[in-house]
Order: structure tokens, then sequence, then C-alpha cells
């Protein structure tokens, strides 16, 4: 993939990526994931979750020492928000920063990160200051390995099993004072923003999921023979293929949307949440499909089908549960209904909407 330019599609070619844009890697993303979901998701993370936001927040010399390496696919990255008491109140950080001289010093612990046994760095948040809660959080760029960081055990997983997922343990992690991501207390935000990239990438993978699993469906259907003719002739197989494939390019269509938004500059959070709540409820309902036109056949491990199934269930719990994209949506609109009657934007709201944005990354 790193030789193809897939692990740094928007990043721009003076950082060695391959300077394409969010609508390229969303299509790229879907194609590698109706391949392997697992593969889908390293090439995901690595994108959207680690390249982007350095990209986004780095200084130049940040750039250049954290981007241009995990371009070639010899090295990649990887993000570390949740905790295994935060869940989706991402703004409960208990992982710790403090500054000791030139230095800061980290402890805690961070969960379900994706990479996290393959990784060469990680972008951390930690909480700096406790008094501001979320806006006492920063971001951080720490190496892989490094003294004081270990890799708690790689999680036995129902599906995406060949992608590493373990927690980061970091005990008295000390890394350079210059290894700080945007300013002081800016990780919250620099934590939500990426998320809003990131869904669209998890999106993609839950759009190439569920196109696996309707190739699968289709090509069985039209191959088994029931009552004296292929099973597509039932109307019964027939409906279930034709609400596939309506879910399917609706998800892909919200996916598209919010790609293309990002890259005109414009607002996407609330399409990236619609994008992603709708992919992934369509690729665990459309894989479930696929194992029923199957039968038999798609609950063993000779068909692709219960691969697609336990892979696509992940896409509704992880960089925001179904849930979480929900209360996103309903608070961007509500927000932009109560602005067009008062013809004012309210800071209040926005820091509601940033609240509510948290989410399991």
């Amino acid at each position: 993939m790193g030789a193809l330019g897939l692990l740094a599609m928007d990043v721009p070619e003076e950082y060695s990526g391959a300077g394409l844009d969010y609508l390229a890697y969303s299509i790229a993303v879907e194609e590698i994931s109706r391949g392997c979901a697992s593969t889908g998701v390293i090439m995901s993370v690595n994108n959207s979750l680690y390249l982007g936001p350095v990209l986004k927040f780095g200084s130049e010399e940040q750039k250049h020492k954290w981007i241009a390496p995990f371009t070639s696919g010899d090295k990649i990255g990887c993000f570390a928000l949740s905790e295994p008491g935060n869940g989706s109140d991402a703004g409960a950080a208990s992982t710790v920063a403090s500054l000791d001289g030139d230095e800061w010093v980290l402890n805690g612990t961070k969960a379900w990160i994706t990479n996290a046994w393959d990784a060469s760095a990680v972008v951390v948040f930690a909480t700096t200051d406790k008094s501001q809660k979320h806006k006492g959080i920063s971001a951080f760029l720490v190496p892989m390995p490094t003294p004081g960081l270990s890799l708690g055990k790689k999680e036995d997983k129902l599906g995406i099993r060949a992608s590493s997922t373990a927690n980061l343990i970091f005990e008295d992690c000390r890394i350079p004072k210059a290894n700080l991501l945007g300013q002081l207390g800016m990780g919250f935000k620099i934590a939500m923003q990426t998320l809003d990239t990131g869904r669209i990438g998890i999106a993609s993978q839950a759009l190439g999921i569920a196109q696996a699993a309707l190739d699968c469906a289709v090509d069985y259907a039209e191959k088994r023979v029931a009552f004296g003719s292929p099973i597509t002739k039932l109307q019964a197989i027939q409906f279930k293929l034709a609400d596939m494939a309506v879910a399917l390019e609706s998800a892909r269509l919200l996916t598209w949307r919010a790609a293309m938004l990002k890259d005109s500059g414009k607002p996407f959070t609330k399409e990236a949440a619609m994008a992603k709540l709708a992919a992934s409820e369509a690729a665990t309902a459309i894989s479930h499909q696929a194992i029923q036109i199957l039968g038999g056949m798609g609950y063993v491990t000779e068909m692709p089908a219960e691969r697609h199934y336990r892979d696509a269930r992940i896409t509704e719990i992880y960089e925001g549960t179904s849930e979480i994209q929900r209360l996103v949506i309903a608070v961007v609109i509500t927000q932009d209904k109560a602005e067009q009657k008062t013809g004012h934007h309210d800071v209040s709201n926005t820091q509601h909407r940033e609240v509510a944005a948290c989410g399991t990354g």
C-alpha cells in the first residue's frame, strides 16, 4: 500500500504523500476493505487518525519528522484517545502529562488502540490541566518503542482479526517538550476534528465490507438452484438483494458527500456522522442478509460471508458508536436551526456540540 501511495493519500507531495483528495481516499479505503477489512482499517488509521492531525496541527518541523517516514509503508502510526474507563466520554481523560524541565512525563493507560503492536509512533491525548476539564487536554507525539511505554496483550477479536488492537500503558514515559502537538489545551479540539475525518474512513471501510457481502450473496444466489431455478428468481431473494443494494448506495452517496465537503473546505461534522452511521449500519444489515441468502453455507468459513458479518460489527462501535453519531447529528441540526432563527452564532452551543462529539478513537 505504501508503494502505491495509499498510506498517505491526502498528504501533499512535499511530505512524501500522494497529494490526492479525500474523495479519492474514501474510494480507495472502500476498495481495499472490499478485499480485506483488516487491511482497510490499518490504512484508514494511518491516513485519518495519525497523519491527519499531524498534517493539520503540526509545526513544519513536526510534519517533516512525523509524516514523511510514515508514508512508504515502512512505518505506520496509531491514535490513542480512548481509555478503559472513559469510552464515549473522551473528555474524561485520566491519562496525565506533566512538564518536568524540558520533558513531558506521561502516565496512564489508553485502550482499544488499532495498529498498537505494529506502530512506530502514536498521537496521544492526555490531561495537562484537570481544572479545565476537556479544555485541559493536550495532544502529544510519542515514538514507539520508547522507555516508559509498554503494550498490553493483543486483543482476540470477533472481526478485523488481522489488525492489532491493544492497550498502551504509560509509566513515567518521558518525551521532549517539542513533542506537544498544537497548542497546550488544544487536544480535545484536535481529537474531535480528527474523528470527523476518521469517520469518513470508517464509513468507507463499512462500504467495502457491505459491497463484498452483497457481491457474495449475488454470486451465490445466481448459482444456487432451488425448485428448478436459480434462487435469484425467487421474489423473497430479489427483495432482499434490492434492499441491500439501496442501503449500500445510499450510504455510499452520504460518504462521498462528506468527503467532497471536506475537500471543498466546508463544515462536514454532521455529514461525516451521517455517513458513518448509515454505512456501518448498512454493513451490518447487508452482511446479515448475505448469510441468510447463503443459508448454511453462510455460516461456515468455506465462504467469506461469515467474515464480512464479523468484520462489519465493529464499524458501529469504533470512532464513535452509532449512538454517538446520532447525538452529533442531533446537536448540529438543532444548533443550525437555532442560528437560523437568531441570526448569530451561539458559542455555548458550539461547546455543547464539542462535548457531544466524544467518541471511541
